[in-house]
């Protein structure tokens, strides 16, 4: 890649950055003005992530296109993303509920394994979204990938992703059922623990 292409792919990342950075501020802005109203904070911590290079060259290679940046642009939706972890499952609608009702906000696709988890057990709710990025001489839509999910539930996504590097994504049956029967108590654990914080809440209510 010469000097011009780098330059223009660089350029290309730096407007989802931007579009990154617009979609942090806003939910930064949601959880803080929960905390005003309610005295409560539905996003426990925020992770962001730009695609690099490789992965999207290796993206387009899958998907069986030439690696150009209108394919990127074009083909690829989760350049950017950011995942947002909350305390609770009630909070991943919440947070969905809210973003999706901002003005120039754009919902292009709802994945609810929050609600229908994969077959090895995965929650989360996925969002793709359009958010306006105004640069110097144009304004730009671009997409921005938002997973939400628990605490819980990032728990294990976290070391399933790990045991599924080790094994080359051929994890041995057996340890894929305890994967799955994890899951599944995760989301009881989830379960137990909403019920808790709401008893909880009675609590401070009587008082």
């Amino acid at each position: 890649m010469d000097q011009s292409s780098m330059r223009e792919w660089g350029k290309m990342l730096l407007t989802y950055k931007f579009a990154l950075d617009e979609v942090s501020t806003k939910l930064n802005i949601l959880n803080e003005e929960l905390h005003f109203i309610q005295n409560y904070n539905p996003i426990e911590h925020m992770k962001t992530r730009i695609k690099s290079p490789e992965s999207i060259r290796d993206k387009l290679i899958r998907k069986g296109l030439a690696v150009t940046i209108d394919n990127a642009i074009n083909h690829i939706r989760d350049i950017s993303g950011i995942r947002v972890i909350c305390s609770f499952s009630t909070d991943i609608y919440q947070m969905y509920e809210m973003i999706s009702k901002q003005q120039d906000v754009t919902v292009l696709e709802v994945k609810d394994y929050v609600a229908n988890p994969k077959p090895n057990g995965y929650q989360s709710l996925h969002l793709i979204i359009l958010v306006p990025v105004f640069l110097t001489d144009r304004m730009e839509q671009v997409p921005v990938e938002i997973q939400i999910r628990t605490i819980a539930m990032d728990f294990w996504a976290s070391l399933e992703h790990k045991i599924y590097y080790k094994f080359n994504a051929r994890v041995p049956h057996e340890i894929g059922l305890q994967l799955k029967d994890t899951a599944d108590l995760i989301a009881s654990l989830d379960k137990r623990m909403f019920s808790l914080n709401e008893e909880v809440q009675k609590y401070r209510s009587d008082e």
